[in-house]
């Protein structure tokens, strides 16, 4: 596939669309029903100016639906949707200034690449050289330059897709929106593809919105994501901040792999930020604390399967949790190994552990005692919802 051609120096969109235009959106408790299904639930948002912004969620969380009232697909029932400061809530789609990656890419089958890329420059009626010289940089930018005359069932899907990104650049829009765009490609040419958009979103410096249930997609592309569940947004954060510093336990379950351990808070050191907890066998841990909980109350800890060590030998270490466990799975999967390791501290009595570059280490036989070791940091209570 060849890579997109990012050399922007002299590209009329830079020098057009953007130069001191500053754009961010904004929802403020964004509220959308189909009959008795709450499909986005009081959404409030804010973007900043050339942010790669990305909705992540399961299907059927109202990712998709809060990308539609943005582009004004969709009306919501309550709640207003600001491009900068001017209210757009009651402006139709093409007065929006928005450019669309749809997941299907909705190309043209009877028109070649050109007329596909075209067709939303004819609808607002420009000249043909201005159109001519719009498509031809909008082509040269995304890697398709010499492809004109091809329909696009003469295309990858890696081309198709390129295409439709085309056509959205093409109007110069103020806020880039993307649907899932990636879904229909192969697992390899998904990655390669999401670092290609991103490199052009961030010399274009165009404000973009993306829509994803893809994990590690959104945690490599975004500078800031939003998580949502059952049409509600669980947290807003950096990748980073999402991933190390999940609010509550659906974020911790859907970005990457969390174990949970319940127990009670027995005591709270607030100038540290840590607590102790007891698990319920009894075991007593130390954890990261946020604040909220109060001692005696029951509450719930994470932590990541990377965040623990496993040893052959007790080591006790200044501030950190060492348990026993034992080995009943291990998998090799060679640039990590995978354990799931028997212990009472949680219920289902599993804990799933990942060491990382295991090359030259142990790897720890299924029925072995080993010693997990976690700090009180990498250990954090969270909410549960």
């Amino acid at each position: 596939m060849t890579k997109l051609n990012i050399n922007l120096a002299k590209s009329r969109y830079m020098a057009t669309s953007r130069g001191l235009l500053m754009v961010y959106v904004k929802l403020e408790n964004i509220t959308k029903s189909f009959g008795d299904v709450i499909a986005v639930d009081h959404a409030n948002l804010n973007t900043k100016d050339g942010e790669f912004f990305t909705l992540l969620g399961p299907s059927g969380c109202g990712k998709t639906t809060a990308l539609r009232i943005i582009a004004g697909f969709t009306k919501p029932d309550e709640g207003d949707v600001y491009f900068n400061d001017q209210r757009i809530t009651d402006l139709p789609p093409h007065k929006r200034s928005t450019g669309m990656v749809f997941q299907t890419y909705a190309l043209w089958p009877h028109m070649n690449v050109y007329e596909n890329v075209a067709y939303g420059l004819k609808l607002r009626k420009l000249p043909k050289s201005e159109i001519d010289r719009r498509v031809e940089d909008s082509l040269r930018l995304v890697g398709l330059a010499g492809l004109e005359k091809r329909t696009p069932a003469e295309l990858s899907g890696g081309q198709q897709q390129r295409v439709a990104l085309a056509r959205a650049l093409v109007i110069e829009p103020q806020v880039l929106l993307l649907d899932e765009p990636l879904s229909n490609l192969d697992a390899k040419l998904r990655v390669q593809t999401r670092t290609e958009i991103r490199k052009l979103q961030k010399k274009l410096g165009i404000t973009t919105i993306y829509v994803t249930h893809d994990q590690e997609e959104a945690l490599a592309i975004s500078d800031r994501i939003a998580v949502m569940n059952l049409g509600r947004i669980q947290q807003i954060g950096g990748p980073r901040e999402i991933y190390e510093h999940p609010q509550n336990a659906f974020v911790a379950d859907f970005i990457g792999v969390a174990n949970f351990i319940h127990g009670r808070l027995d005591f709270i050191d607030e100038k540290q930020q840590i607590a102790s907890i007891i698990a319920r066998d009894g075991t007593p841990l130390m954890a990261w604390y946020d604040g909220e909980a109060k001692v005696g109350s029951e509450v719930l800890a994470t932590v990541r399967p990377e965040a623990i060590e496993v040893q052959f030998t007790r080591k006790a270490i200044a501030g950190s949790n060492v348990i026993s466990g034992k080995v009943r799975v291990s998998s090799y999967l060679g640039d990590r190994a995978r354990y799931e390791i028997e212990t009472t501290i949680v219920n289902g009595n599993i804990l799933r552990v990942d060491t990382h570059n295991p090359a030259g280490k142990p790897i720890h036989k299924e029925g072995e005692g080993v010693f997990l070791i976690f700090s009180a940091e990498d250990l954090r209570i969270v909410r549960e919802s």
